[in-house]
């Protein structure tokens, strides 16, 4: 990026005053020097090169714009070549582990959990240029949808990809879910590891229980933010599946175990959030994102190019002008 001209020794500008001390100076001179006659008529008298004795006061023009020209110089004029250069100096590795029970699409959050939490994470991944991330979903049973990668391309195709479906066993196995996305992070050299861990429910299926995959995310130094979706009191919910497909809807009590959601997010130095409609849900993914900065640096180099020479020749030329018009043309009105 190219700057403007700068000074970069602006003090000498104060030189200036120098110019009007120099015009009384030359007026006063002229004044003093110049004989006055005064005659009846100049009749008899023939007046040649009129012009050249007013010319003369263009030398005195050129003399002060040549040191205006210096003046200007001294100054260090310069323009300067900003160019910069960013580097990730500590990269964040993130799996989000996401719910997927036939209780994520209660339409407390709208038009329901699932969808309300795929759209803001999206916002999130979006959020995140320097990370890497990773998507793990569970249910009754947990897999890796994604592992953890920096094409943020390959996540969000994936993150749009999850819906609710029979083929992962039902329940909710908050352990295994939790445990799976350890293993997806564990071996990570980022400097800093970070799971994502949302649920509408309590541990209820699987076989690791979730404070003993808690206590293996703190051994491996992973830090777990917990979600609790869900609002307080009933929610609109499926309770059955209809002849034709379609899930039955029916008020259902919300049940989320928060005391093992905030001791998850406690042992290994996370928090938890509860999330009871979209707005909120939102402002919890943006305080995780505050949260959990990346270091970036930003290098600037700048190239600076002096542009006092062509004044200093630029003056030095006004100078050999006036000096070569003094000794030849203007030499008889010295």
């Amino acid at each position: 990026m190219l700057e403007g001209i700068n000074f970069l020794n602006k003090e000498f500008f104060w030189l200036f005053l120098l110019l009007p001390i120099a015009i009384v100076w030359y007026v006063f001179k002229h004044h003093k020097q110049t004989a006055e006659l005064k005659i009846s008529t100049i009749n008899g008298f023939k007046i040649t090169n009129s012009w050249l004795p007013k010319a003369k006061h263009g030398l005195f023009v050129l003399r002060l714009l040549a040191l205006a020209l210096i003046i200007t110089a001294l100054a260090r004029p310069r323009t300067t070549d900003v160019s910069t250069k960013t580097k990730t100096t500590r990269g964040i590795d993130i799996v989000i582990a996401i719910d997927v029970s036939a209780s994520m699409l209660a339409k407390d959050l709208l038009p329901n959990r699932l969808e309300a939490l795929k759209k803001v994470a999206s916002e999130f991944i979006n959020s995140r240029p320097n990370d890497r991330i990773g998507i793990v979903e569970y249910a009754g049973e947990a897999y890796t949808k994604t592992p953890i990668t920096s094409d943020k391309a390959i996540v969000l195709r994936a993150l749009n990809d999850i819906k609710y479906n029979t083929t992962i066993e039902g329940g909710t196995a908050i352990g295994s879910g939790l445990a799976t996305a350890v293993n997806r992070i564990k071996d990570s050299e980022a400097k800093s590891k970070v799971i994502i861990l949302l649920t509408d429910g309590v541990n209820n299926s699987g076989f690791i229980d979730p404070k003993t995959a808690g206590e293996l995310a703190a051994a491996y130094d992973i830090k777990v933010y917990t979600i609790g979706i869900g609002t307080n009191g009933m929610a609109l919910s499926p309770i059955g599946i209809l002849p034709n497909g379609n899930f039955q809807y029916g008020r259902v009590q919300v049940e989320i175990d928060e005391v093992l959601m905030k001791e998850i997010a406690d042992i290994t130095g996370g928090q938890y959030f509860r999330a009871d409609n979209n707005k909120k849900l939102a402002e919890i993914y943006e305080e995780i994102n505050k949260l959990e900065k990346t270091d970036v640096e930003e290098f600037k180099y700048y190239n600076y190019e002096e542009k006092y020479r062509p004044l200093v020749l630029l003056a030095f030329g006004l100078l050999l002008f006036e000096f070569l018009m003094r000794s030849t043309v203007f030499r008889s009105f010295n």
